[in-house]
């Protein structure tokens, strides 16, 4: 019977670390894969607009997302996303999403770049997030080619820079946009 209560016992402890160690793995490979995502993003804006490279060099951190999205008249997206402190090198890891309602449709996959003008403005978006918007825009792309339209949106007063990868926008909406941090990923 001792032996059976410490085999048991003995069993559930190795569960236990064997389900932390792969979720400890999994955590690091959506990190990995969010990293390579960014880096790809962040070309696709140099190759749209050049002077952004320079522009983000000099910057305290940006952020970057991959969202999607559906609309019609009433339309929402989704996504996630990192925030990178040029500084310290430190990524922290970020979610989005976007409700809107107005004269609006399309379904696209998008990129957002937020280039920080300040570490305040940095810190204020890592730890607040909140951002409400009117918005007139219109988007198309290929995946390979993009082409964005927007009336120059700041966050704290930092650049905020769209790109559509594949899909159709077009329309005028009033909308709030959320981002916080990831508590699966942080």
């Amino acid at each position: 019977m001792r032996f059976h209560a410490l085999l048991t016992a003995s069993t559930l402890i190795l569960a236990f670390a064997t389900g932390h160690a792969l979720a400890e793995t999994d955590k690091q490979a959506k990190q990995a894969e969010l990293r390579k995502v960014a880096a790809a993003s962040l070309q696709d804006f140099y190759k749209a607009q050049p002077s952004l490279e320079a522009d983000v060099a000099k910057a305290p951190g940006y952020a970057l997302f991959t969202t999607y999205g559906l609309s019609f008249i009433i339309g929402g997206q989704g996504g996630k996303g990192l925030v990178h402190d040029n500084k310290t090198n430190k990524d922290t890891f970020m979610e989005m999403a976007q409700a809107s309602a107005g004269l609006q449709i399309g379904a696209a996959e998008s990129k957002i770049l937020i280039v920080f003008s300040s570490v305040k403005a940095m810190n204020d978006f890592i730890n607040k997030g909140w951002v409400g918007s009117g918005t007139a825009a219109a988007g198309a792309g290929t995946g390979k080619e993009s082409a964005s339209a927007s009336g120059g949106a700041t966050i704290n007063n930092s650049p905020y820079y769209t790109l559509t990868s594949t899909g159709l926008q077009a329309g005028v909406a009033l909308g709030g946009t959320k981002f916080w941090k990831s508590k699966d990923l942080n």
